[in-house]
């Protein structure tokens, strides 16, 4: 996921060390190697697209990220990935599109406000092949995540210079409605203070997804409750659902 916090070269170097590959990666390391063209929305570090290149993805590759500091970590990588500064309203697809869309590493959650989420959607559908699919995840409300995010859960990782950095998270006051507040502390090292970077997220139901997802002229295929495609379930932590042009 792509916050505030990696604008900063410093921070976006750590990001792949805070969040290892894992379960989801694979997840979507199979959809992606199985599609003929993809565009990965809020890309990050691009390890996804990198990995698919490297394991003999030979179709089209898009990576679109509003941080710069993030892209510098891609290109330095894998420049042969189409690496796009900016976010779905600052950028127009040709009329092939894409066979896949994806937003991972919960990135949906930072769209806060109704209006930015039907922009988003309407984006990629207008992005999206006639027999594409758009596959993104969320956390499920129903599983209050956010009751983990506490600065007695504290996490060591190395930077790039080998420097042992704590980071830890903390939510601003009680959750309200849909959104949760919260601070990502960074300590160590490289900086002279800690840094501190604060961030939104908004926790959306199964119900208001389709909602919204409705409303863009997009429509449910398949929704998963966990990364081994385990049914959704009011307590599954995650909500990943799989949708296509209506």
């Amino acid at each position: 996921m792509v916050d505030h916090s990696y604008a900063d070269l410093s921070l976006a170097a750590l990001y792949d060390s805070l969040n290892p590959w894992g379960p989801g990666d694979d997840f979507y390391l199979d959809l992606v190697m199985a599609a003929g063209s993809v565009l990965d929305v809020g890309c990050g570090t691009g390890r996804l697209l990198r990995r698919a290149r490297g394991e003999g993805h030979g179709g089209r590759l898009a990576g679109l990220d509003p941080a710069a500091a993030m892209l510098v970590q891609a290109r330095g990588e894998e420049p042969a990935v189409e690496w796009l500064l900016g976010d779905l309203r600052t950028r127009r697809w040709d009329a092939e599109g894409f066979g896949l869309v994806v937003m991972t590493g919960h990135a949906f959650q930072e769209l806060l406000g109704d209006e930015e989420i039907r922009t988003a959607l309407a984006a990629v559908r207008a992005a999206l092949s006639a027999t594409g699919r758009f596959v993104f995840e969320t956390r499920n409300p129903g599983a209050r995540a956010w009751e983990g995010w506490t600065p007695d859960r504290v996490r060591h990782v190395t930077g790039p210079d080998g420097s042992a950095v704590r980071v830890w998270h903390e939510v601003e006051g009680v959750p309200s409605g849909e959104r949760v507040t919260f601070t990502e502390t960074y300590d160590g090292a490289p900086w002279p203070r800690p840094q501190v970077c604060r961030s939104t997220l908004r926790f959306l139901g199964p119900d208001a997804l389709a909602g919204f997802l409705g409303d863009a002229g997009l429509e449910v295929v398949e929704q998963y409750g966990d990364w081994a495609r385990g049914p959704l379930s009011p307590g599954s932590p995650e909500i990943i659902t799989v949708a296509r042009r209506a």
